[in-house]
């Protein structure tokens, strides 16, 4: 059990932050438990009346919908609290060079303090996303859980945990450069969230699309996302072959049954994403994320070297 104590600088760090750490750990076992709580009260309930207000899939479905929307906001959390407590603020009170002075290199003091953080931040993100499966294995089919949805596409794949890892490393960089703990938490949260949002508006662009057509007459329906499937554009198709905006109408809403007066309607499309595709997409975006971390990280150690060789 000795070998498996920490020492050193990660002792330290564990008892600087151990009211934190006590909080984070706290705070990721009772979600744990009030989800399997919840998933095992409902399912418990007779299956008459499941869903009425107060049963226990009601407070379920409540309770993963505020996971939902926090989630996502934790390598966020972990990014402002690496760039402020952890390190900027240990340069500007100055209490980095106590450490340098106990026969540690600065390279071994940073490092320390990062992969402890790291243990602490993967361990919770684990247990939160063994929650939100709990939840989710009883939610997944209905409105707000489907898999493409925030919260659900980054709990139930790889890219929660790599965004924590960008997170660790942006802030130990901007900590540095920065020196500054409030201003270095705004900045890093501000980059993180920055990488974080363009790459939720560009991942569903990483595979090509999927398309459907089928008629568009008397009787035929607006078509539908096979395969469990992500929507993206739908329109219809004109006599030329082209796409027009727009949806498809019955006869009934339109004279001469199109939207569209300008150019005959002779089919509509849907462009969609399968579920299959929900795997290739994580770790597409997995892999982006944990290079932009393994260079913020490699920066982080360059700026300690040149300004403490």
């Amino acid at each position: 059990m000795s070998a498996l104590a920490l020492k050193g600088i990660s002792w330290v760090t564990v008892r600087q932050y151990r009211r934190t750490l006590w909080l984070v750990g706290a705070a990721a076992i009772v979600t744990l438990a009030v989800i399997g709580g919840l998933r095992i009260w409902d399912a418990s309930q007779e299956p008459e009346f499941p869903m009425e207000w107060g049963s226990g899939y009601d407070l379920l479905r409540g309770a993963m919908q505020q996971l939902a929307l926090g989630l996502p906001l934790l390598p966020l959390l972990v990014a402002v609290f690496v760039a402020g407590p952890l390190i900027a603020r240990e340069f500007e009170s100055g209490t980095y060079k106590l450490s340098l002075t106990q026969s540690v290199s600065p390279a071994a003091w940073l490092r320390a303090k990062l992969l402890t953080t790291t243990v602490v931040a993967l361990g919770t993100t684990l247990v939160l996303t063994a929650a939100y499966l709990i939840g989710w294995s009883r939610l997944s089919s209905t409105w707000g859980f489907h898999w493409s949805d925030r919260g659900s596409y980054e709990a139930t794949g790889t890219v929660l945990g790599s965004y924590v890892l960008l997170g660790i490393a942006v802030g130990a960089l901007v900590g540095q450069l920065i020196r500054r703990t409030l201003v270095a938490m705004a900045v890093t949260g501000g980059t993180v969230g920055l990488v974080m949002w363009v790459l939720s508006v560009f991942r569903w662009d990483f595979l090509p699309v999927r398309t459907i057509t089928g008629p568009a007459y008397e009787n035929a329906s607006t078509l539908v996302a096979p395969e469990n499937g992500l929507l993206g554009e739908q329109g219809l198709i004109g006599v030329s072959g082209k796409r027009l905006a727009g949806w498809f109408c019955s006869p009934e809403s339109a004279p001469g049954g199109s939207c569209r007066l300008d150019e005959p309607v002779t089919a509509q499309y849907l462009d969609y994403h399968p579920q299959s595709h929900f795997w290739p997409t994580q770790l597409i975006e997995t892999g982006i994320v944990l290079a932009l971390a393994a260079l913020a990280a490699y920066a982080a150690f360059r700026v300690l070297r040149a300004r403490h060789p």
